[in-house]
């Protein structure tokens, strides 16, 4: 269990769901941890359990909104861990996803797009200058409901799909450094999905495997794979960790 040993990982939204369940595992397979939250209190009892469990990470705090913060995040993570070999762009902000095609107002896709595509964005150019050397991987968070149109999240459908978007063409660029860029569209039941259908939602009809994602154990073994060498002959894809949910909705 050391198949990250020496490498320096960022997780963006890490204080709980999938980024936590990410954080945590990679940190137990030997990576540095920095955990990027909103809040120091969130992102300090994922530190907390990432050292009891006798992992290394760092908490640092960080709006994925401001534009003028990132690059100062990152710096203090190489200041502290010598340089960047993983990012994760997990962070987005949930208040800002939903809206029709017919009503949305600019300023909601606005605020979706600063904290989602433009983040990533942000942070990848970032890490770029400590990945151009040695390589690295990154891995951006899409999301199957964008893949299959779902009415009333223009604003989240359009960010995710940009993701996906930035991911192929920074494959296509950055490919020659060895610098590897997939997507992740995950569907688990996180603290998201529980604000918006409680504790138990039922189980979409045509979802083959039946059952929802665990952010621990269906998710974060994916962001493993494509962080460490097992993926390194692979760049610019997406992975669909739904359970079959969304199969062939891409096209």
């Amino acid at each position: 269990m050391a198949r990250l040993a020496g490498k320096v990982a960022i997780v963006t939204g890490a204080a709980r769901g999938i980024g936590r369940a990410i954080s945590e595992r990679f940190a137990q397979e030997g990576a540095k941890v920095a955990v990027l939250v909103r809040t120091k209190a969130g992102g300090d009892a994922v530190v907390e359990k990432i050292r009891a469990d006798g992992g290394t990470a760092m908490c640092v705090v960080c709006d994925v909104g401001d534009a003028h913060r990132i690059p100062k995040a990152v710096a203090e993570v190489v200041d502290a861990f010598g340089t960047v070999d993983v990012l994760v762009n997990n962070a987005f902000d949930a208040s800002t996803a939903t809206g029709s095609v017919a009503t949305v107002d600019r300023k909601v896709i606005e605020s979706q797009m600063n904290t989602g595509v433009l983040a990533a964005l942000a942070f990848m150019q970032a890490c770029y200058p400590h990945m151009e050397s040695t390589g690295g991987s990154v891995i951006n968070l899409g999301s199957p409901a964008a893949m299959a149109a779902i009415p009333n999240y223009l604003p989240y459908s359009i960010s995710k799909e940009a993701i996906r978007a930035l991911t192929r063409t920074a494959a296509r660029e950055w490919g020659e450094k060895n610098i590897r860029v997939n997507v992740i569209c995950p569907v688990a039941l996180t603290d998201a999905i529980r604000a918006a259908m409680g504790d138990n939602p039922p189980v979409p009809p045509h979802a083959p495997l039946q059952r929802l994602g665990d952010p621990a154990d269906d998710i974060a073994p994916v962001a493993l794979f494509l962080a460490s060498d097992d993926s390194k002959y692979m760049t610019g894809y997406t992975l669909t960790a739904d359970g079959g949910m969304h199969i062939d909705a891409s096209r």
